[in-house]
């Protein structure tokens, strides 16, 4: 028998000491009682420390597990990181920095996207470093380019002859030009009036296109009148000083003599043989060096391209603020010049070269040299159009 059932017996045998053994009974189940919520209590906390131990055992190989990833993760974002950046250093080593000299004529479409280059840094940006020198004419640049003394130059409609001859390599579109004009003096009115008269022009040149075109649309040949052939920069004395009855030139001669001869009168313009062809105005080099530096050209043309959108999004007057500095004359007459073109981006004109458009410029001018008996040879525009590096300039 138990402790507990001798004290119930005894307590029955005594009844006086059974309060007393009632209550040392009851004390001893207290005291049972608090014994045993003691040990239950500690095994309880026993077990709880346990399966804390064991909670914590089991965890830490999945916690590390966990971090594991988490650590391989970002090891590997820094290093991708790395990569990247060590890839694009390595790109940027990769360009190749040189110096080219830059032949460009004294007016606002001559300079508008070259200039805007240089001052916003994107010529910087492709390791480029330009030498500018000035010409009057691109039949002239093209001769520098053969002599070795330019790399790369700008021309107008006229000098695209030489190129379509094979001379000269076109690599980006600059601009559809409208600055081409035939004047005449006081007293004509007409381009018929201009036979017997004496008017100068330049050959080879836009200037020689413009005369040819305009005698053409009004029946008349070069027999009916006194052509002079000069240097482009003579033509505005001679025809001011009255050396001269007319004259077929550019901007920003035409605008000069029309603002200095209030009794002169346009003939016509580019826009006047529209529905015939288009004036282009275009960047070249000789096709030696396209073939060896089809890099230069690329990076070149990029530059160009970030330039012509950076003028056409409302940068025109600081542009010819830059287009004056550089050719010492009145930032307002060479503001101007604006109206000398369809001002295209170079947006406009890489999506051109992808989609046709600016091979069909090319052609229409060909088509209408060959009708004028400009040239004589029919080549496929692509033989000396670079089309792929305006495509691929364009990528930006």
């Amino acid at each position: 028998m138990s402790y507990l059932g001798r004290l119930v017996s005894k307590t029955v045998i005594n009844g006086k000491n059974k309060v007393h053994y009632l209550q040392t009974t009851e004390n001893c189940c207290k005291k049972e009682e608090t014994i045993m919520k003691k040990r239950t209590l500690s095994l309880l906390m026993a077990a709880s420390m346990t399966a804390g131990l064991l909670a914590g055992c089991g965890s830490s190989k999945p916690a590390e597990t966990t971090a594991a990833p988490t650590t391989a993760a970002a090891t590997t974002a820094a290093e991708t990181k790395a990569e990247e950046t060590t890839t694009a250093e390595e790109t940027k080593e990769e360009v190749t920095p040189v110096t080219l000299n830059i032949a460009y004529m004294p007016n606002y479409g001559s300079l508008w996207s070259i200039e805007n280059a240089i001052d916003q840094g994107y010529l910087e940006e492709e390791g480029i470093t330009a030498n500018l020198v000035e010409f009057q004419d691109g039949p002239t640049i093209i001769a520098a380019m053969e002599s070795g003394s330019i790399d790369l130059g700008y021309i107008g409609q006229g000098a695209h002859k030489l190129c379509i001859n094979g001379q000269a390599t076109i690599f980006a579109l600059s601009h559809i030009s409208n600055g081409d004009a035939l004047i005449g003096g006081p007293g004509i009115k007409t381009v018929e009036d201009l036979k017997g008269k004496t008017v100068a022009y330049s050959s080879g040149s836009s200037s020689e296109d413009i005369l040819l075109n305009s005698l053409t649309k009004a029946g008349m040949t070069m027999d009916d009148i006194t052509a002079m052939d000069m240097d482009a920069s003579a033509i505005v004395t001679a025809m001011l000083s009255g050396g001269v009855d007319a004259a077929a030139t550019w901007s920003p001669n035409s605008l000069k003599i029309l603002e200095e001869m209030p009794e002169a009168t346009k003939l016509t313009d580019n826009m006047t043989f529209s529905d015939q062809t288009v004036s282009l105005a275009s960047w070249i080099c000789m096709p030696k060096y396209a073939e060896e530096n089809r890099d230069v050209l690329v990076r070149f043309t990029r530059a160009l391209f970030k330039a012509m959108d950076y003028a056409a999004n409302d940068h025109q007057e600081e542009t010819a603020a830059l287009v004056a500095a550089q050719v010492a004359q009145d930032k307002d007459s060479v503001y101007e010049q604006r109206g000398d073109a369809q001002w295209m981006t170079g947006k406009e004109v890489a999506k051109g070269a992808a989609d046709g458009t600016v091979e069909g410029y090319y052609e229409l001018q060909k088509q209408n040299f060959i009708k004028s008996g400009a040239v004589e040879v029919d080549p496929p525009v692509a033989d000396y159009v670079l089309l792929d590096v305006m495509k691929e300039a364009g990528e930006y």
